[in-house]
């Protein structure tokens, strides 16, 4: 795939071809769907669950919990959601007894 007018502006250097990378049709197809309002949708939700686990990381203290599986994703997502009423809620003290 050499540019046709190679010849014409460029006379004394020889005509290169570009290889075409293997996954380069994947590639593609990743930057179409890149290109889709549904894309962004999700790129807009998926920044909000970040934020919650940021929140929950650093201003409520869980940035050493590791919760690994599907039962630990799943706590993980619970915690995620609660996190924002958690936050928002007025504080209440709690006594108990020993």
């Amino acid at each position: 795939m050499a540019f046709p007018s190679k010849s014409k502006y460029c006379p004394n250097a020889n005509a290169r071809k570009i290889t075409r990378e293997e996954h380069e049709d994947t590639r593609q197809v990743a930057r179409d769907i890149a290109k889709t309002r549904q894309f962004d949708i999700s790129m807009k939700l998926r920044k909000k669950v970040e934020m919650l686990f940021a929140h929950l990381k650093r201003i409520l203290g869980l940035g050493r919990l590791r919760l690994h599986g599907p039962c630990g994703t799943n706590d993980k997502f619970l915690l995620a959601a609660t996190a924002p009423s958690l936050v928002s809620s007025p504080t209440c003290v709690v006594e108990f007894e020993c």
